[in-house]
């Protein structure tokens, strides 16, 4: 083993031990270690060496091999305060060594305690920046694969008026299910969130109510002969829920051995039954009353739609669909979905109520200012958030992760509604920019 400086034998030393073949020379490598020591001690423990990755794996080397070399060389490290040197954070492969440095500590070195702690905190730092970095790429690869499905699903050609806003409709996705694991389950639950803006445009302005009776019928019926009544944009869209319905159910039941089937077509047919009461509403002039605005509200969030996910997370074998839809979106989400339809928006009502009409009748009717009108809403709002908070608590029937997802759905509601007054989300779109499109500097 040769090497022609000491700085090269250490690195070489540490590649040796690091690849387990140090053994096969011993002899040399405690040669080389015995010459820096004696080389040391000749000094006084005096090196001009600043490079802190160096100092720090001579240290560490000799440390390991039974030599004692003073802790007292990494003072010039210092500031005058008497801390390391904020510089040194520029220095990854510095701290990296000086921590593992600092691992061999002995009793009365408080100069390496104050290596460890400083780090191990500027360590931490940029493992959250690699990490965040990593994740956003994993994101933008799946967003990749949501666009592709969506271009191929072809639904903007056969339907003029659909939004073409998957970014938005993955954004859901994101919050909902956070973890990075869960990457296929995201890109699943994009796609029948980007059916329901869909829903929502058909039923708020394209669709005459005659249709909208039709469709709704069909959608309970659940069975494709039943579309042959429809019109033909209609016709194209149901056949696009059925299908992914169906893909969405056999590839659980595939993976986890539950099949969610029943409880999503239910969770359609709610929906649908839902939208065609506000269409009613709408046709015949009717305002409804709070509370029964806020029930029709709660049928459209009624649960079914969060089954698959819990299959999906395979965290609650014993429990069943079924139980998930009683208990959990029975309790938990009876909260955040008077949230969604309360929302955390400028307006004083809910985001269905942005049309005028109903709008403005509202106001007339609860004779609300709109200041009063607004402390009324974020009241509810927090008690909501109360009630969801006391649901979150042990004992519960099912996962943190479940439970998890849940409340971030809950969370997104106020980002996703807080319009400003010319019915943009300035909002939304900073957070998007930053989670999808801005690396954080290493």
């Amino acid at each position: 083993m040769e090497c022609k400086r000491f700085s090269e034998c250490l690195i070489m030393i540490d590649g040796l031990q690091r690849l387990a073949i140090d053994y096969h020379f011993e002899e040399e490598i405690e040669a080389i270690l015995g010459r820096i020591n004696r080389s040391i001690a000749e000094s006084d423990g005096v090196y001009d060496d600043n490079d802190l990755y160096y100092v720090s794996l001579r240290f560490r080397l000799l440390r390991q091999n039974g030599y004692h070399p003073s802790a007292d060389v990494f003072n010039k490290f210092k500031d005058e305060k008497g801390t390391f040197k904020l510089s040194l954070r520029e220095d990854l492969r510095g701290i990296m060594e000086l921590f593992e440095a600092s691992e061999l500590r002995i009793e009365g070195e408080i100069i390496l305690d104050e290596a460890s702690v400083f780090a191990s905190k500027h360590l931490n730092d940029e493992l959250v920046k690699v990490d965040f970095n990593i994740v956003q790429t994993l994101h933008q690869k799946e967003l990749l694969e949501v666009s592709m499905w969506w271009k191929d699903l072809g639904l903007t050609q056969e339907l003029k008026f659909a939004r073409n806003q998957p970014v938005k409709w993955y954004l859901w996705s994101i919050a909902a299910l956070s973890d990075p694991r869960y990457s296929k389950e995201r890109i699943e639950l994009t796609k029948p969130i980007s059916l329901i803006y869909i829903m929502d445009d058909i039923f708020d302005v394209h669709g005459t109510f005659y249709e909208l009776v039709l469709f709704t019928e069909a959608i309970n019926m659940w069975d494709l002969s039943a579309m042959e009544k429809l019109p033909h944009y209609m016709k194209v869209f149901y056949k696009v829920i059925y299908d992914i319905t169906d893909d969405i159910s056999s590839k659980v039941f595939e993976e986890h051995g539950c099949n969610p089937s029943d409880s999503l077509r239910k969770a359609w047919g709610k929906l649908c039954d839902a939208f065609l009461m506000e269409a009613k509403w709408f046709t015949s002039g009717k305002v409804p009353e709070a509370e029964e605005y806020l029930k029709n509200g709660d049928e459209k969030q009624d649960g079914h739609d969060g089954s698959y996910i819990n299959c999906y997370l395979k965290e609650n074998r014993s429990s069943t669909v079924e139980s998930a839809r009683k208990h959990v979106f029975c309790m938990i989400s009876d909260a955040w979905k008077r949230l969604n339809k309360e929302c955390l928006s400028p307006r004083p009502f809910s985001s269905s109520f942005v049309k005028a009409s109903l709008n403005a009748a509202r106001m007339v009717m609860l004779m609300y200012t709109v200041e009063s009108a607004r402390k009324h809403v974020f009241s509810m709002i927090s008690d909501a958030w109360k009630k969801l908070n006391k649901e979150c608590l042990s004992p519960r029937p099912f996962s943190s992760s479940f439970v998890k997802a849940s409340l971030n759905a809950a969370r997104m509601v106020s980002l996703m509604y807080s319009y400003d007054d010319n019915h943009q989300l300035p909002n939304l779109e900073q957070q998007i920019k930053s989670l999808l499109y801005e690396n954080i500097t290493l």
